[in-house]
């Protein structure tokens, strides 16, 4: 009796190893999700350069508004992060780093035209290296064509030039003409002030 109940036990043993050995183990294999790369524009991190001219050898006046609305934008690429970045800039911001011909420009330029308080926008991409700033001054709306450069650590740079008979702004440079005349007069004791406005906007592109 004692061997018939041995031999059953080793046999449960035996039968319950290989229960266990027949078993498969499943796997679970966690697909590695791809990041994304995303990059920021933001206002801290913008700058609007402007650059006018005088005197017929035209000689520059440059300077910055220190003041720029947006809303942070982003994108996969450094087009989609520019493209459709609408934006304003209180006039009242201009700095040329002479409080006199600030003060100037606001009273005998700006002030002159329609809706004198801001300058508003939208920034729209064509291509890697070509934008369109729509822009609305003196109750005027009109696109200034702008090129772009990336560099390697995400500094872009955007340029081009105003010319500011298309924003009906040519009455207002007068006025400012006549407050400035005696100063814009160049060694030829020539008086002239330039229709064109040279805009440089600077930025950095952060990641996400």
């Amino acid at each position: 009796m004692k061997k018939i109940t041995l031999l059953m036990a080793v046999f449960a043993l035996a039968f319950a190893t290989s229960c266990k050995s027949d078993k498969k183990e499943t796997t679970v294999t966690e697909t590695p999700t791809e990041k994304t790369e995303q990059f920021v524009i933001k206002p801290a991190g913008t700058t609007v350069n402007w650059t006018a001219y005088k005197t017929t050898a035209k000689t520059p006046v440059s300077g910055v508004f220190t003041t720029l609305n947006f809303e942070p934008h982003s994108g996969a690429s450094v087009q989609e992060a520019l493209n459709n970045v609408e934006f304003s800039i209180p006039v009242s911001s201009i700095f040329s780093k002479d409080s006199i011909r600030d003060g100037k420009l606001q009273k005998f330029f700006f002030n002159v035209m329609a809706d004198t308080e801001l300058l508003k926008g939208i920034l729209k991409t064509n291509s890697a290296t070509e934008a369109v700033a729509t822009i609305t001054m003196n109750g005027e709306t009109h696109d200034l064509p702008l090129t772009y450069t990336v560099a390697e650590d995400r500094r872009v740079s955007l340029t081009g030039v105003m010319q500011l008979k298309d924003w009906n702004a040519l009455d207002a440079l007068s006025t400012l003409h006549e407050a400035c005349e005696v100063l814009h007069t160049g060694a030829d004791g020539v008086s002239k002030t330039w229709e064109e406005v040279a805009i440089t906007i600077d930025t950095y592109l952060r990641e996400n």
